[in-house]
């Protein structure tokens, strides 16, 4: 990494030896079409002059809008060409999520696919405002002008089809260095919008290379069904790039495709969220479950019971479970194949990238300091938050137009007065043969579908309701489920009913499916702290049972499209599964 860093050698750098030393590898599989490196770098060259004829300069941010596809690819190598940034937007967000992202991405220009475009007309003055270019990559695009935007007369690929595939001049990025950001990724905080987290190209090399790290080759074939807007199927890409070895891209995580799409494209790894693997495993068995190539799983937040389930049906396939956030300066793997954790403690681990498990109360919301006024280290089988070290070696680059929400993730005397390290927000624990698992997440967040869900911004939507005055959104367990589902105990305004259909209409066109909550609690009045900060814990520990809650429940009923009450029947249907979620 050291000669890297001295020569500001980049992914970049590597992608064009690739193309130099196996032009005629498969770089990507997608559907029927075969792409080989070369072919990647020619159209990467196209995308890259269309950006510069759209006005885009070295230093700019253009948002990229669209689901899997290798134009998406092929837009980020070629902004990446000129000395661009590309922001991934999450396809899910619409309304003033999708503004916030746009607003301090600091982004130029759009492009959007062309399912997407309803999206972007809904939010087209905003954009006006915010003086944002957009194109759709198929169909007609926009263009703007002093009275607003109006119909394009030409898409992002048709204008690829005017353009050269020709190599770039290199002095187009020159000044770029490893330091530089690379990719903004999206991710919930603990309050409000999404924020964008920076990825610098050595961040980028760093999280490339732990591919290299798990014994892969160039000759392997890595699947990819989760969107490239989430860390860990981008990182599959810059992993494969590094290595000159190929990737299966879907467009779309699919149950009943996946182990098909495995067989078809000779598949030997796979990345994963602990969701879709469960998925995979409550699908009907078959006498093919066994009959792929897949040797290697790369993923994170893999319940132990899933873990086993996956192994004992599908075969001999080896999890590499980790641990480490976008935003983050640190990560765990396990190595070990320890079913439940994310890795294990080891003397060189802590060396390279110090950290520590501190005491955190969960009810006050803070960490647990002695008469020095500093953290306090936990014992092992004892839940304790995770912080790593910030150091010239393991930076935290925060997010891009929030100083706020980065210093939030600053933690200061720590372990020794003038120190200072990321707070995680992730609690774990550590068993006497030092393997790390994970306990918790601390906040106002929690994981549901493989997607972080702000609370502040699920009950900023929620009042919005005629009928709702203030709102208290946490996330609860449900069994057989990874994560945490979304429920929201509510306040009536004066004079008015839980209208349940309005509301089911109002989530449904304002929230992503992820973060809709699951269940409303209708109370008289909701608990705070001194500070005024709702009370989560005790409704937490409650959850949605209604034989030990008086309140009224409500469950979200899509074949109902409606808020429906919560019957002990439906509580079952969802405890035993007969109800999906």
């Amino acid at each position: 990494m050291m000669k890297y860093i001295k020569t500001n050698y980049s992914i970049i750098d590597r992608f064009f030896e690739v193309v130099k030393t196996q032009p005629n590898q498969p770089f990507m599989l997608f559907q029927d079409e075969r792409f080989t490196f070369r072919q990647a770098d020619e159209l990467s060259n196209k995308t890259a002059r269309v950006f510069l004829q759209n006005g885009v300069k070295k230093g700019d941010v253009v948002a990229l809008f669209s689901p899997n596809c290798p134009l998406f690819i092929w837009m980020w190598l070629g902004l990446a060409k000129i000395g661009c940034v590309g922001a991934f937007l999450n396809c899910n967000i619409r309304s003033k999520s999708l503004l916030h992202c746009l607003k301090i991405s600091g982004a130029k220009l759009l492009v959007a696919a062309e399912e997407l475009q309803d999206a972007v007309e809904e939010i087209l003055p905003g954009l006006q405002e915010q003086h944002v270019s957009v194109l759709l990559l198929s169909g007609k695009g926009f263009s703007s002008g002093e009275e607003g935007f109006s119909s394009g007369d030409e898409s992002f690929t048709q204008k690829m089809g005017q353009v050269s595939a020709e190599p770039l001049s290199q002095d187009i990025r020159a000044g770029l260095t490893l330091m530089s950001p690379a990719v903004y990724i999206y991710t919930s905080g603990t309050t409000g919008f999404p924020k964008a987290a920076v990825i610098s190209y050595a961040k980028l090399w760093g999280m490339s290379l732990f591919h290299m790290s798990l014994g892969r080759t160039s000759t392997e074939v890595l699947y990819v069904s989760l969107p490239l807007y989430h860390t860990v199927a981008f990182i599959g890409v810059t992993g494969a790039i590094h290595l000159g070895s190929t990737v299966a891209l879907r467009n779309k995580f699919s149950v009943s495709n996946f182990w098909k799409d495995c067989r078809k494209y000779n598949a030997n790894a796979i990345v994963y969220i602990g969701e879709t693997l469960r998925y995979l495993c409550n699908t009907p068995k078959t006498h093919s479950d066994r009959n792929h190539s897949v040797k290697l799983a790369i993923g994170n937040g893999l319940r132990a019971d899933v873990w086993r389930e996956f192994l004992n049906r599908f075969g001999d396939i080896t999890i590499r479970e980790l641990y480490g956030s976008t935003e983050g300066n640190f990560s765990f793997i396990n190595a070990w194949g320890k079913i439940g954790a994310v890795g294990k403690e080891t003397f060189f681990h802590k060396y390279l990238n110090p950290y520590a498990f501190v005491k955190y109360d969960v009810h006050r919301a803070e960490v647990v300091r002695d008469a020095a006024g500093l953290c306090v280290k936990v014992a092992k089988g004892e839940p304790g938050l995770l912080v790593t070290k910030i150091t010239l070696r393991s930076p935290f680059l925060g997010y891009v137009g929030d100083l706020k929400q980065t210093e939030s993730k600053r933690l200061h005397n720590v372990l020794e007065k003038g120190d200072m390290y990321f707070n995680t927000g992730d609690l774990f624990l550590t068993d006497e043969d030092g393997f790390v698992y994970f306990h918790d997440r601390i906040g106002d967040t929690f994981r549901w579908k493989g997607e972080n869900v702000a609370t502040t911004e699920v009950g900023d939507i929620l009042t919005m309701a005629e009928c709702i005055q203030e709102v208290n959104v946490y996330g609860i367990t449900v069994p057989g489920h990874e994560g945490r589902a979304g429920m929201a105990a509510v306040i009536l305004r004066e004079g008015h009913v839980f209208d349940s259909g309005a509301v089911f209409k109002h989530v449904e066109n304002l929230l992503p499916s992820y973060a809709r909550p699951l269940f409303i609690r209708v109370q008289e009045h909701l608990d705070v702290t001194g500070t005024f900060k709702h009370q989560k814990g005790k409704l937490v520990e409650e959850g949605f049972n209604p034989t030990k809650i008086s309140d009224p429940l409500y469950f979200y009923y899509t074949r109902q499209s409606d808020y429906v009450p919560l019957t002990l029947n439906i509580y079952d249907s969802v405890v035993t599964g007969t109800i999906k979620l």
